[in-house]
């Protein structure tokens, strides 16, 4: 958490309006800087911890006339470097750090010290630092202080890391406010991750907007694939697969979604492919990572998952001018709950029934039914926001699939029609909101909520699972103990 103390007192100010200008330019200034040290979360093990003995207690301090402290400020925030070392290096010059024993003298006669002695007396030197800035102002010096905290050794020297807001085309350094259905909390997220060269890109790639998708035709009419653009898709669709196996074999407690990222956007470079989330629509990442109550379009982060967490890893590669589109949810640890986990075989299950249901002629409406009439049974709610949808030359087109009974879908199901079913299946209502990230949906009532999702091309036998599971596939949790190797059945 970003805390900061130590505004002087409004007693103690000059009445002089410069003196008090002088004031507010100084803590704006602190501020700024003390922010921009916690969107870098290497900057502990990078800038602090080489300054003093292990385990000893102290704090880095920054201390010189207005004019520096503004100067290293703006200097620091504008900076474009990535790295804890070259963005801090106008700061760390002139900081230094001081023992806490020796603070007191350090900082004498400095307005703002209230509080100090409490967060040094507390904090834990293992995984947190104390940093003041100190201003020397005409009225006498003040300072602004807060405690820091290390993270995770995976966590790569990179920044800022900020939180999203408006749908991804601004950050902000401090957690947004909202009234959060569950115990989850947005963290900070990192910067973009690059793309390696050669790399064919999207046109929403650098702006965000997908003008091509937007214009098509197979938005208003399901498209019909070719025998050499199927050949195409299962490529595609086989990438996306062992992408989701990547990211399967990682999870643990302990483990960032961000990290989650960092594999995900690794294994599309690898194959040479475009992780088709990245920038579409301004989305910040490579992968979507819905944890417990996220619905879907969760947004990777530095949070650590949790023993008894459920995540749900949704991948979507674009390689030779074709999408796959999957998703599955994971338990994190031995700690998941009996509920959660028939919450998560209840939206496996309902989608495969969808699946072995689908054949030419078929409504695209009445996927809707089975699912609802299994889940139902299951004692979950089916969400009525999100739905199925074609897939192929483009990442979203014609047709729409709601996954709740009664629905008013259009279309049937033909011959060379690539499509997704995605049923998204809550503990509690079906209803969900929106993080003012503008991406995040979380059920409205803060329960759990799990996915799972198949790309599917029709044949006159029925629906080929592209995205099928594979011998080598981890399991998921109630094949846990089966034979090595053994696949999930595939209808």
């Amino acid at each position: 958490l970003y805390r900061v103390c130590g505004r002087a007192a409004a007693s103690s100010r000059s009445s002089l309006p410069a003196a008090m200008a002088d004031l507010d330019a100084a803590e704006d200034a602190a501020k700024e800087l003390l922010g921009i040290m916690e969107a870098f979360p290497r900057f502990k093990e990078r800038a602090v911890d080489p300054l003093h003995p292990e385990g000893e207690r102290g704090a880095l301090v920054f201390r010189g006339p207005l004019k520096l402290v503004q100067t290293v400020s703006k200097l620091t925030c504008a900076s474009k470097a990535s790295t804890v070392g070259d963005r801090f290096k106008a700061l760390l010059s002139r900081s230094k750090w001081v023992r806490q024993e020796e603070l007191e003298q350090a900082l004498d006669g400095a307005d703002g010290l209230d509080g100090l002695d409490g967060r040094l007396a507390a904090y834990d030197p293992a995984r947190e630092y104390v940093a003041v800035v100190v201003a020397e102002l005409q009225r006498g010096p003040a300072c602004w202080h807060q405690v820091g905290g290390g993270h995770p050794a995976s966590i790569e020297d990179s920044g800022p890391w900020l939180y999203v807001l408006d749908h991804g085309t601004s950050r902000a350094g401090r957690r947004p406010g909202f009234s959060y259905t569950g115990s989850l909390r947005p963290y900070r997220v990192s910067p973009r991750r690059p793309v390696a060269e050669g790399i064919l890109l999207p046109d929403y790639a650098a702006d965000g907007d997908p003008r091509a998708e937007q214009a098509a035709p197979a938005r208003s009419t399901p498209p019909v694939v070719s025998a050499a653009q199927a050949e195409k898709l299962r490529a595609v669709c086989r990438m996306g697969r062992e992408i989701v196996d990547a990211a399967h074999r990682v999870i643990k407690p302990g483990v960032t979604t961000d990290e989650i990222d960092r594999v995900v956007h690794d294994k599309h470079m690898e194959f040479g492919a475009y992780p088709a989330p990245l920038n579409y629509h301004n989305f910040p990442k490579s992968v979507c990572t819905s944890v417990n109550e996220v619905v879907c379009h969760g947004i990777p982060d530095m949070r650590q998952l949790e023993d008894g967490d459920i995540v749900n890893i949704d991948v979507s590669p674009i390689f030779d001018g074709f999408h796959a589109d999957l998703n599955e949810t994971f338990c994190v640890g031995p700690g998941v709950t009996q509920k959660k986990k028939d919450l998560i075989k209840a939206s496996h299950d309902s989608l495969m029934k969808a699946i072995d249901a689908c054949k030419p002629g078929f409504f695209y409406r009445d996927v809707g039914g089975i699912i609802t009439s299994h889940i139902n049974g299951c004692g979950f709610a089916v969400d009525k926001t999100y739905c199925g949808h074609g897939v192929g030359e483009y990442f979203h087109c014609a047709p729409n699939i709601p996954h709740y009974a009664g629905n008013k879908a259009k279309f049937v199901m033909k011959v060379g029609h690539c499509f997704t079913i995605e049923p998204m299946i809550n503990t509690g209502t079906w209803k969900d909101v929106h993080w003012a990230d503008g991406w995040t949906a979380v059920t409205k009532d803060g329960k759990p909520s799990a996915q799972f999702e198949h790309q599917l091309l029709m044949h006159e036998s029925g629906a080929e699972i592209l995205t099928a599971r594979l011998p080598t596939s981890p399991p998921l949790w109630w094949e846990e103990g089966a034979q090595p190797g053994a696949a999930t059945p595939v209808l």
